[in-house]
This record gives structure tokens, C-alpha cells and sequence, in this order.
């Protein structure tokens, strides 16, 4: 404890996190890298295969665009009373108002949120190459073209690369990250997604043994790839998991089982999303607030431990916003006339994300600009449409309205898959006194229908109202007080300008009268909301001196983790006054 006093923190991430990976995986972004790194890499969670007309008809360009992404009339009416309830707050005309002779001129204004941007936002994504570069008979003398190493690429099986005499160019089998996502749909390929709304995206079109295969493959191109982290070399490493509390027992198995077994770390750990959230801004007591791309949480984290049954997950994010934004312009007509389409082509969901995170905010009165909107049609060169948006303080506003927002309908995977009573975290949370029937287990992750303990009614309501209510669930007046002053925005849509005051407002005027609390505060994140989870995951793992909670690969491999085993997986409870007083040092 002496040394920890002298050294300076970042020389002893350096020092500890040389060998220790943090994954950080979410339903549409991965964040990964060494804990000794400032930052890590973000890259979009998705693989995009070959397919061959013999076994694909009619084609598909996405796994999931087969699922139901129609609007009802009755959501559409429920949309269309949501925003002008939105409008009213924001002081701006209701959605079929027109607005004729007047006499004062728009607002309009260009919208810049933290980080700053660069005038990137306005070029277009190009297609992606997707066949195989040639590699010259020299290659082998060229250190940085050698292949011995990368033992995993699937891209490389099936062919014997010395036959590449042949002029005919061979398709790539398999295209990672946002490459995957810029693919034109024109050519033979499949984009899939492992994780959809914070869960294994396992359905009737996706079975589990290719979500599994699909999560390995893309977490080994990155480790090859992008951290030059060979197969061969990963025993010398050992894994950080920090996974959302979305996630089932089963779920959290399956990708230990990854990590273990298949990526070949010779050790790891599981840290949860929210309680990595607090160490990342060194705090011990907060509500965290995750904002994430599909899936938007809420849970409270006091004095370094979870409080489990604070726990609240709303299915809607920022690609709901993105989706809400091309709505909104469509019906003020404002759009461009081309075929923009975020379920069947993702290289225009990239661009309605890019556009949202641009110019969107939260604010009163009307709020216009004129941007560049991108079109993307087959086979084509990308076009570009100047053009003006309007309402563009709307769309984020449907994070406490979500009737606006409308995310997909998705048929539920095979429920009875996830049905593990062995917690991993039993231990850490004192579940005893949360089962007066005596149950043995408490489902951790996100419930499911086979729990009918709890409803599932909160998937609708808003995000003020879901943080009142998680706060409020602790049931003592001193640390809702706490809490409700400590709240923590992370994730990529904690970015939108804007939205800090508007949360403190909600959830203010979301708490019941009868409640003694007058004051709310969202508190500044002290490092990039998008990555402070993955941040406090290193944080964390570099101050585990006992390791007492890593399990090891050959454990794993050999028994897993069962109950009488007499080792359970422990959290970083018990690390907690360690960490958090070298945190506040």
C-alpha cells in the first residue's frame, strides 16, 4: 500500500495493464484494448459473410431484416402524440402545423457536441473493397506482409494463397467492423450481429452455435489484427470481461467460454458495466445511467457494490434516435428524395448516426441547419444532397418519451436456453435476504419471461421515470438523496449537447410529491462517457493484487464453474476499499 501512495497512476496502468486486455462488447460497438492504453479501440460489433446464391434466396443483406420493423397505425398515432407533447415543451410548432407569414426569420444553427467535430461528418462512406488484395512474390520478405502469425483470420481459409497467379479476383470470405458496414448491397454478402438489445442475438434466423462462432471470430480479428496480439502469444495475457448487466448467466458463460477456451487467455475476470462505469470516474456511490446504441440502463452502485434490484432496462438507443431523426424528416419533407433505409442497408444507418451525432441537441425553440445527406443506392458512387433539417431537438427528446421512438419488434429467442440458476454473483451480493421463498438464485441479467416475478412494463416508460424509480427502489431516504445528486450519463448518446439539463429537469419533475428530495444533479464524467465502462474495467483489473476472483483457463476448461465447487466467481466487491482509496488518492 506504501507504493501505491508514491506511484503516479498512470505509470502504474502502464506498468500492471501491459498484459491485461479489457473487452468491453455491446450491441453495436466493441471496446477493447490493453488496460495500460488511454483509450480503446471502438469498433462496430458485426461480421459480414459471404454467401453464395445456391443457399441464400431471396438475398438478405442483413441477418435481421427479415424482422418486423413495421410501424402499426396505433404506434404511429402514439408517435405523432408524443411529438407534439415534445413540441410543446420545446416551444415549437406540432407536427402538422404549418408554419405560413411569419414574420421573423427561423432559427437556424450549426450544432457542435463534445468531442469536437471535424468537417469529416460531411464526406460520404465509400463502399468497401471486398475482394482479396493480390500479394506480390515478395511478400515473404516483407515483415509487415508476413501471415505466419495471424493463425486465425478466417478470411484466409479455404485458399492456397500460392496459387494467386490467377487474375481473377477472389471475394474476401469475411469482412469485420465498419468495413462490414460499407459494404454495397450488391455484392454476395451477409452482415450479422451477435448481440442485439443487450443479449446473444439468437433467434429462428441466427442459431447459437453461429452467434458463438460469429463473437470469437470477430473478438480474434481484433486481438490479430488490430492489438497484433497473436494466437500463439495470448497465454502470456489475461481478459477483462465488463459486460452490461443485460446479460443472462448463460450469456456471461458462453463468452467466458470465448475467452478462455477459444481466445486462449490463460486467465479472466467479469466486472459489470455500471459498477466499471463508477471506478472509471472514481466514485463509490452513483446511479449510472448507460445510453447506449440499442439498449438504455439504469443502475445504482453504492459504496463500490451493485444494488441489484435497481436494476432497470429500457429497450431503445441511440439508433432509435438516428431512426426517429429520418421520420421527422420525412414527414416535414425535408428529406432528400432517395431510398435511405436502416434495416436493409447499414451503410445509411452509419450515416443518420453521424448525422445525429452532429446536429442533434437538446434545446428550446426551433433548431435547423443545413447539412449534407449522403444516398447510397446499388451499385452506385454516393451522392450528395444539401439539404435543411429541421426539428432536430426532437429526436433525442425520445429518450423520455419512447412512444416516439418505436424500435423494432423482434421475435423473442428460444427463452428456455437461458434458464441458469447458478448465479456467478451470488456471493458478491448477499442475496439472501432478497428470496423469502428461499429461492437460490437471483437472475442477475436481464429477466425473462420464464421469471414472471417481474413485469416487463418498464421497456416503456421513459427514461426520467426509470431512474426515479431505480433510485427510489432502495428504499432509504439518505441514499436516494445521494443518489439522486450523483447521477452518471455514459455511453456514445450521453454526447448529445444538451441533454444533462434536460435529464435533471425530467427526473426532478418525475419525482413523487410526497417524496422528501429537491434536488437532482447529473455529474460530469471525468473521461469519455462512450468509454468510461471499459476504462474503469482497467482501472479495476490492474488494482486486483490477489486475483482471488480470476478463474484460469485450464479451470475452466476442465470443470467451469458449478455449484459446490467451492469456487465461485467472485466480483470486485471485495476490492472495493482498495481500489477506491487509491481512486481518491
Amino acid at each position: 500500500m506504501d507504493y501505491l501512495k508514491t506511484i503516479v497512476p498512470s505509470q502504474f496502468l502502464a506498468e500492471r495493464g501491459s498484459n491485461l486486455v479489457v473487452i468491453n462488447p455491446g450491441s453495436a460497438n466493441i471496446r477493447i484494448g490493453l488496460a495500460r492504453q488511454d483509450a480503446p479501440l471502438n469498433v462496430p460489433h458485426c461480421i459480414a459473410r459471404r454467401t453464395t446464391g445456391a443457399n441464400q434466396f431471396p438475398k438478405k443483406n442483413v441477418l435481421d431484416q427479415g424482422l418486423n420493423s413495421q410501424v402499426t397505425t396505433a404506434q404511429h398515432m402514439e408517435r405523432e402524440k408524443a411529438y407534439d407533447i415534445i413540441a410543446s415543451l420545446l416551444k415549437i410548432p406540432f407536427l402538422d402545423e404549418e408554419v405560413t407569414n411569419n414574420a421573423f426569420p427561423r432559427k437556424m444553427g450549426r450544432i457542435d457536441v463534445y468531442p469536437p467535430q471535424t468537417n469529416k461528418k460531411e464526406t460520404a462512406f465509400s463502399w468497401t473493397d471486398v475482394y482479396e488484395k493480390t500479394i506480390p512474390s515478395s511478400a515473404s520478405e516483407d515483415p509487415l506482409r508476413n501471415d505466419q502469425n495471424d493463425e486465425s483470420s478466417v478470411e484466409k481459409e479455404g485458399h492456397d494463397y500460392r496459387e494467386n497467379n490467377s487474375s481473377e479476383p477472389r471475394y474476401r470470405e469475411c469482412i469485420f467492423g465498419e468495413e462490414a458496414l460499407r459494404i454495397s448491397p450488391t455484392e454476395p454478402y451477409c452482415l450479422r450481429r451477435p448481440i442485439r438489445r443487450g443479449h446473444l442475438n439468437i433467434s429462428q434466423y441466427y442459431p447459437m452455435q453461429q452467434v458463438l462462432e460469429d463473437l470469437h471470430v470477430i473478438w480474434d480479428w481484433i486481438l490479430t489484427e488490430k492489438l497484433h496480439i497473436p494466437l500463439s502469444e495470448r497465454t502470456m495475457f489475461s481478459a477483462i470481461l465488463v459486460l452490461p448487466e443485460t446479460f443472462d448467466n448463460r450469456e456471461v458463460k458462453e463468452m467466458l467460454s470465448i475467452v478462455l477456451r477459444d481466445l486462449h487467455f490463460s486467465s479472466a475476470v467479469v466486472h459489470q458495466e455500471g459498477l466499471a462505469a463508477a471506478f472509471g470516474n472514481g466514485m463509490s456511490t452513483a446511479c449510472i445511467i448507460n445510453l447506449g446504441a440499442q439498449v438504455t440502463s439504469v443502475i445504482c452502485v453504492e459504496d463500490g457494490a451493485v444494488l441489484p434490484t435497481t436494476q432497470m432496462t429500457l429497450r431503445y438507443g441511440g439508433e432509435d434516435i438516428s431512426r426517429c431523426l429520418l421520420w421527422t424528416q420525412r414527414h416535414h419533407q425535408t428529406w432528400p428524395p432517395v431510398r435511405t433505409d436502416a434495416l436493409t442497408k447499414p451503410v445509411d444507418l452509419l450515416m443518420l448516426n453521424r448525422l445525429r451525432e452532429s446536429h442533434c441537441s437538446i434545446r428550446e425553440g426551433e433548431l435547423e441547419t443545413v447539412a449534407v445527406v449522403h444516398s447510397y443506392e446499388d451499385g452506385m458512387p454516393p451522392g450528395s444532397h444539401k439539404t435543411r433539417l429541421t426539428a432536430l431537438n426532437v429526436p433525442p427528446m425520445g429518450l423520455f418519451y419512447p412512444m416516439l421512438l418505436v424500435p423494432d419488434v423482434y421475435p423473442p429467442p428460444p427463452r428456455t436456453w437461458f434458464k441458469d440458476y447458478d448465479d456467478m454473483l451470488e456471493d458478491t451480493w448477499h442475496t439472501e435476504g432478497f428470496f423469502p421463498s428461499g429461492a437460490s438464485a437471483f437472475p442477475m441479467w436481464e429477466s425473462y419471461p420464464i421469471f414472471q416475478a417481474r413485469p416487463k412494463k418498464e421497456d416503456n416508460i421513459g427514461l426520467a421515470e426509470a431512474i426515479t424509480k431505480s433510485i427510489l427502489s432502495t428504499g432509504r431516504i439518505d441514499l436516494q438523496r445521494k443518489l439522486f445528486c450523483s447521477m452518471q450519463l455514459i455511453g456514445g448518446v450521453a454526447l448529445i449537447d444538451g441533454l444533462i439539463p434536460a435529464m435533471e429537469e425530467r427526473v426532478l419533475h418525475a419525482i413523487p410529491p410526497n417524496e422528501a428530495i429537491d434536488t437532482v444533479e447529473v455529474l460530469q464524467s471525468r473521461t469519455n462517457p462512450t468509454f468510461v465502462a471499459w476504462k474503469g474495467g482497467a482501472i479495476l483489473g490492474v488494482l486486483d493484487f490477489s486475483r482471488d476472483a480470476w478463474i484460469h483457463r485450464e479451470d475452466w476448461i476442465r470443470s467451469g464453474i458449478h455449484i459446490g465447487s467451492g469456487r465461485k466467481y467472485k466480483d470486485s466487491y471485495f476490492l472495493q476499499a482498495q481500489a477506491m482509496c487509491y481512486i481518491n488518492s
